[in-house]
């Protein structure tokens, strides 16, 4: 007879770890049904006036707000801008005036920097457009918003929803009908379907990924991105791999990566290029063709090989965020499990006064 110990033994391979499918659809379908509440905000600004708009945020949703900016930027003629609010508490900018409206996003209501950012533009007489996830929070307060939407989760949708109805009353969006009728009906089976198809290579990939970081404790780990994928490699490389995992990244944009990057690779650099299907997709492209000549430890996750029933492929590239995000919950699931951390703990942040 041969003892196999088997009572403790722990569960091998991809098993959708922390994977809520109802409660994701819940969610997503949650945030879309905001739509009416955000459209009656987006009317309101309009009829006030306004000589710009600012989205702004420190860390992810500083990232958030550089991709709903970019995400505009080639569409829109509307004075958009992106602004990061410890920057424009120590340097100011000129051209945010008291006809000008903030957007922000906040989870916890209470982070240092927004709160005294808030203070600053609500004393210059700066309207504030706030999405607050949690209630009863310091910056729910009466005073420190001119418009509210309380829903926790989803930021990068529900600030993609003002810039696409911003958009439509500007004449620049004739599709947002079918568009919204699409997302409505689609995007969060959608999600969830990703999230389900991509769990064995989330597996796969953050085991390799713990055992190459055990054998290379002191080599950063690159993410490389363009368009809305360049919000996302900023957000994912500090917020997550830095900040829940206490591993050492660096991020930077395709256009930027043969000026300079390209040139410090070697053999066994790790490198993950997220692609996804706006109007850079070719800076990305570009990247992938140059990373075989030079690296053999690079990933590429292309939104373009996922699906999306239902939606049609010209709405593709303002979705390929959310795509790749749902790829990226599969990783941190399984990346929590093979360095044995929650990702719920910091080591630092918000532990003492700073």
């Amino acid at each position: 007879m041969n003892y196999e110990p088997k009572a403790w033994a722990e569960a091998k391979g991809a098993c959708l770890r922390n994977f809520n499918e109802q409660g994701d659809i819940d969610s997503v379908n949650g945030a879309l049904a905001l739509r009416p509440q955000i459209e009656k905000i987006v009317d309101q600004i309009w009829e006030e006036g306004f000589d710009n708009i600012y989205f702004i945020g420190i860390g992810g949703t500083y990232a958030s707000a550089m991709q709903v900016e970019v995400y505009m930027r080639g569409k829109s003629s509307l004075p958009v801008y992106v602004e990061n609010a410890a920057e424009y508490l120590t340097t100011g900018n000129k051209r945010l005036t008291d006809r000008s409206v903030v957007i922000y996003s906040t989870v916890s209501g209470n982070t240092k920097e927004m709160v005294q950012l808030i203070d600053t533009v609500k004393a210059k007489g700066v309207r504030v457009f706030a999405f607050i996830d949690t209630p009863g929070s310091l910056l729910t307060q009466e005073g420190k918003w001119d418009y509210l939407v309380l829903y926790p989760k989803n930021e990068q949708l529900k600030f993609f929803m003002v810039a696409n109805y911003l958009m439509y009353k500007n004449g620049e969006f004739p599709d947002y009908d079918r568009y919204n009728q699409e997302m409505e009906a689609h995007l969060a089976l959608d999600l969830v379907n990703i999230e389900k198809i991509s769990d064995a290579w989330a597996y796969d990939y953050a085991e390799k990924k713990v055992a190459f970081l055990k054998e290379h404790p002191d080599l950063p780990h690159y993410f490389v991105g363009a368009g809305n994928q360049w919000g996302a490699t900023y957000s994912y490389a500090m917020c997550y791999w830095e900040e829940q995992m206490w591993i050492r990244t660096k991020s930077i944009s395709c256009p930027e990566f043969f000026h300079g990057m390209q040139e410090i690779l070697v053999a066994d650099t790790p490198v993950t290029l997220f692609m996804g299907e706006d109007e850079q997709r070719p800076l990305a492209e570009r990247v992938a063709r140059f990373l075989p000549k030079v690296c053999g430890n690079y990933t590429i996750i292309d939104t373009k090989e996922l699906p999306m029933e239902g939606i049609s492929p010209e709405f593709r590239g303002s979705l390929s965020h959310l795509m790749m995000h749902a790829v990226n919950n599969r990783v941190d699931a399984y990346m929590e499990l093979f360095l044995r951390h929650p990702l719920s703990i910091r080591r630092y942040y918000r532990q003492f006064d700073y």
